[in-house]
């Protein structure tokens, strides 16, 4: 029994369920991006975030493949550069045939499109490819909650997930409860790159369960029900970044860290 298959998840439209605790691959191609993802994989990760802009789509589905996991147990992400308007179908062909899979679990709009006007078009492309079963859920990435609405009035399809940077320094609850209250989960991205690790109310709550700073961070994403896909290409890192399920925070500790966000 792989203890990782209890893992927390968010519950997304079609019955699809996400894994709170992704593996994020930015920046990791090659051979040290098959490398991390084989060790985040053995490390228990069951959720892997890919992109089309970060061009190691192939490496990763290698990984995924080698790894000897049943694809049903991983949870996949890919996402649709901004340049590719109008080539959607192709795109998301493309992407799986670079990831050895017949579906994605998810499917984003990495950026909004630079003209306003293709906000819509993208969007009902994305439905149809969901419709045909090449992805089982959809979302967006970097998208304001002005922007998700657009989405939401011109189709009555919410995006399933919005994903942004996010990390206690930058948290901000108005945000968090427009995106629960129009049903769109809520998954950040680079949770360390705007933490200060050193800071004496993670050190302090770090300490008291003796834990790490950064498994402080990543546990505060878990604890408010936000997906959170730490990177790195460090195996003891991954490993690490993975370790979180022993512990949670206090409500006291939830909302000393939440203050960060000032």
């Amino acid at each position: 029994m792989d203890q990782h298959f209890n893992q927390p998840t968010a519950l997304l439209p079609g019955d699809v369920r996400m894994p709170l605790l992704g593996f994020g691959t930015w920046q990791a191609s090659g051979q040290a991006g098959y490398d991390a993802v084989l060790a985040a994989l053995d490390a228990g990760y069951r959720h892997i975030d890919t992109a089309t802009m970060y061009g190691n789509e192939e490496e990763v589905g290698r990984a995924i493949k080698e790894s000897g996991l049943r694809r049903e147990d991983i949870f996949i992400t890919t996402k649709l550069p901004p340049d590719r308007v109008g080539r959607e179908r192709e795109t998301i062909e493309a992407s799986l045939r670079a990831l050895d899979t017949d579906h994605v679990d998810l499917w984003l709009i990495h950026w909004p499109p630079s003209s306003p006007a293709d906000s819509i078009p993208v969007w009902r492309e994305l439905l149809a490819a969901r419709d045909e079963n090449l992805t089982r859920a959809i979302g967006v990435s970097n998208y304001s909650t002005a922007q998700i609405d657009e989405l939401i009035q011109a189709t009555e399809e919410n995006p399933a997930v919005n994903q942004i940077r996010w990390s206690p320094s930058l948290y901000d609850r108005q945000r968090h409860v427009e995106h629960r209250d129009r049903g769109v989960v809520l998954e950040g991205y680079s949770p360390f790159k705007t933490s200060d690790l050193s800071d004496p109310v993670l050190t302090r709550i770090a300490t008291a369960h003796d834990v790490s700073p950064a498994q402080v961070v990543l546990r505060w994403h878990i604890d408010h029900e936000i997906v959170v896909i730490p990177k790195s290409v460090t195996p003891e890192r991954i490993r690490a970044n993975a370790d979180i399920f022993d512990f949670s925070l206090t409500a006291e500790e939830m909302r000393d860290i939440d203050a960060l966000g000032g």
